[in-house]
């Protein structure tokens, strides 16, 4: 084959991978309905947000979505508008991933009504040069909910993270890990962590400062280690609390093991 007639294959390919691409990307339809939240542990006025897809066949692995979403995440309306009654309203949130509209109208302090959401193939562009792949509507969808933003995909991959991909992202935004969590590790020696790992440490709520403290006690734990100290609590205060019963030298191994089998107890 010529290389004329290679490169022709090539376009070919590419465009058959383009429009199976813009296939994925379909609109989203469905019932959505908005409410003030009850759960505003923050203090923060949130919306209570509740869609469900159709058509959804069964098994389809589809599943509703409910969650919560500042006051200003959305353009069309606000907390104070739920107490208009029979008002119709077009709530709209915008992010770099897609637009998800409601439409309908309010009834017992709740917008009810039709959602579509149409995603954005720029973003799948601009996820594809950062090498994530694999995103279609629904995860989409997820990411508008979520805020996902290339730029911060980015700025995590600068810090040095590897390991992320379409099905971490949301855990990674979830638990709030950023680069300058990334970099405070990095300033303390260590290297940055993969997604995984990154994710571990802040479910696990692995403190910087809390490291800090603990290499003024003489340790120096690795990732790994610190994560295990946060599940089991072996907090600068439970190590200075068995120095003073005279236990000076106990490994970050023995005190892992104190914990467990309470025999501090």
């Amino acid at each position: 084959m010529t290389p004329q007639r290679i490169a022709g294959v090539l376009i070919v390919l590419l465009g058959i991978a383009s429009m199976r691409a813009d296939q994925l990307l379909q609109e989203l339809r469905g019932r959505c309905k908005i409410s003030a939240s009850t759960n505003m542990s923050d203090g923060l006025p949130r919306f209570q947000v509740k869609l469900e897809r159709s058509p959804c066949p069964q098994d389809s692995g589809c599943n509703d979505t409910d969650t919560q979403e500042p006051e200003d995440a959305f353009t069309g309306i606000s907390l104070a508008d739920l107490n208009r009654e029979g008002a119709r309203i077009q709530a709209v949130l915008r992010a770099e991933a897609g637009t998800l509209t409601c439409t309908g109208a309010i009834h017992d302090s709740e917008l009810a009504g039709e959602f579509l959401f149409e995603p954005s193939q720029a973003f799948v562009t601009r996820m594809k040069q950062l090498g994530i792949t694999g995103l279609d509507s629904e995860k989409l969808e997820t990411y508008t909910l979520f805020r996902i933003e290339a730029g911060w995909v980015q700025s995590l991959q600068t810090a040095g993270v590897t390991g992320i991909d379409a099905g971490n992202l949301i855990a990674l935004k979830i638990f709030k890990a950023d680069a300058d969590y990334v970099h405070s590790l990095g300033a303390l020696g260590y290297a940055p962590p993969t997604a995984g790992k990154l994710i571990a440490l802040k479910v696990h709520k692995v403190d910087p400062a809390e490291v800090r403290e603990l290499r003024t006690l003489g340790y120096q734990p690795t990732l790994d280690q610190l994560i295990q100290m946060r599940i089991f609590k072996v907090t600068p205060e439970f190590i200075r609390s068995m120095q003073a019963r005279g236990f000076k030298d106990l490994t970050i191994s023995k005190l892992v093991q104190i914990r467990i089998f309470k025999l501090d107890e």
